[in-house]
């Protein structure tokens, strides 16, 4: 389904705000928050028709894309309205950074904080699995392929048990570390993402509301 195709403009209730509706920038990837913009119609239509975040400028009182001359786009994954069709969210993956001020997010300097850093992780292991394996553990462990990765994921749980049994925090905490980085390499490898744990643990959270 093409972004046109998945979202009904004339849904939208752009008289509110005066012509304009406020779009919350998220990444799709970390779900950080990147930025605050506001959109009229044209803006909206023009964005899903180009797939990269196009936002209404109310200092410039015109349409602008995201990167036109900065070249940090934005390329959209999905749009979004909230609950009153009077906002949306718009989940995109940036190329560069979203803030003006040359840094990832609008509100702070904090890059994918919270569970966001898995997502960010995810980015990493991608980007890392390319290059020179003799340079790069990630590099060389996606090599050996998925026996290899799952006998790290194997070994990383030992130690993680041992240091929750026997460790202080630290120590405990620095395992599980090195235990769900050696998980999304294994992830990667079978060519899936931690998002498809997530949708598992969704399906039985919702069994679980059913059956109790």
């Amino acid at each position: 389904m093409t972004l046109s195709a998945s979202l009904d403009i004339s849904s939208i209730d752009f008289a509110k705000g005066d012509g304009l509706v406020p779009a919350v920038v998220q990444d799709a990837d970390t779900l950080q928050v990147l930025t605050l913009a506001y959109m009229d119609k044209a803006a909206l239509e023009e964005t899903l028709d180009s797939g990269q975040a196009t936002f209404f400028s109310r200092s410039r009182g015109g349409r602008w894309r995201k990167g036109e001359t900065s070249g940090d786009f934005l390329n959209v994954v999905s749009v979004t309205p909230d609950c009153d069709n009077d906002a949306v969210v718009v989940k995109v993956r940036p190329v560069g950074n979203a803030c003006h001020l040359n840094r990832i997010s609008c509100f702070g300097d904090e890059d994918a904080p919270g569970v966001g850093r898995l997502g960010r992780l995810e980015q990493t292991i991608k980007v890392r699995a390319l290059a020179d394996p003799a340079e790069s553990w990630t590099a060389r462990l996606v090599a050996q392929g998925p026996k290899r990765a799952a006998q790290k994921v194997g070994e990383e749980g030992v130690e993680t048990a041992l240091a929750a049994a026997a460790g202080d925090e630290v120590e405990l905490a620095n395992e599980a570390a090195d235990l769900i980085y050696h998980l999304l390499v294994l992830l990667y490898t079978r060519n899936m993402v931690f998002q498809d744990v997530l949708d598992v643990l969704a399906q039985r959270a919702e069994r679980a509301k059913t059956h109790g």
